[in-house]
């Protein structure tokens, strides 16, 4: 789970690891500050917003794919990000290029993305949640490993999406514990072609049948979730 640096973020977070994303909708913003350029975290920088709801002040344009230039906040190597709501006006949400640690980070409405892991490293994602993605809620192009730790999902399409035609392709892993997930599709998608990973445990989802890739035994690639029958994995 490369676990040095997770052992201190969980921490912050109840211990008993079981279905622990946070059911009680979004958490109430201290205020709303719409940016004109996305907001750079420094390398190892820690920056609480204090439940400050943040956006772009421009309509989401659905799956038209974005840039870096689009996002509310870009994390540099090392740089944590804490406390906040990401609001439904803006293209793309959080940008990490490396390792970074989001804590408690809502989406209110995900545009194209909420969270797009852009760099190599391990990311960190305690707690949060994110509504109404289209598309997916985490989407994992550079070479290392995610943690998604209490997480709430509900209104999605995918939670955890390992780039399959990314450049230069690589393997990742992702460890995935603790997490609801409601009204959605798939829970974790990797590729098993590329030397993927993912572990699991202790996370809630409804589910009508399960359909995994006959690729996808061990481990399993993808698993496409339907109806209101709540499991856990």
């Amino acid at each position: 789970m490369h676990s040095a640096a997770l052992l201190s973020l969980l921490a912050a977070v109840p211990t008993a690891m079981a279905c622990l994303g946070y059911e009680g909708g979004l958490p109430k913003s201290t205020g709303t500050k719409s940016l004109s350029a996305p907001r750079y975290l420094k390398k190892g920088e820690v920056f609480d917003a204090g439940w400050v709801k943040y956006d772009r002040g421009v309509k989401c344009g659905g799956q038209k794919e974005g840039g870096e230039k689009d996002t509310v906040f870009v994390l540099e190597d090392g740089a944590t990000l804490k406390n906040v709501i990401i609001g439904a006006n803006q293209g793309e949400g959080i940008y990490c290029k490396g390792s970074c640690n989001l804590e408690f980070v809502w989406f209110e409405d995900v545009c194209e993305d909420a969270i797009s892991i852009k760099g190599d490293g391990t990311a960190n994602i305690i707690g949060g949640g994110a509504y109404h993605a289209s598309d997916k809620v985490i989407q994992h192009n550079g070479c290392g490993h995610v943690n998604i730790i209490n997480f709430y999902a509900e209104d999605y399409g995918k939670v955890y999406r390992s780039c399959g035609n990314c450049k230069n392709n690589c393997a990742r892993s992702v460890h995935m514990e603790g997490v609801t997930a409601k009204k959605g599709g798939e829970l974790i998608g990797i590729n098993p072609n590329l030397g993927d990973k993912a572990t699991y445990s202790n996370n809630c989802f409804p589910r009508f049948n399960v359909k995994r890739t006959t690729a996808a035994i061990s481990p399993r690639a993808i698993v496409r979730l339907r109806r209101r029958v709540p499991v856990k994995l």
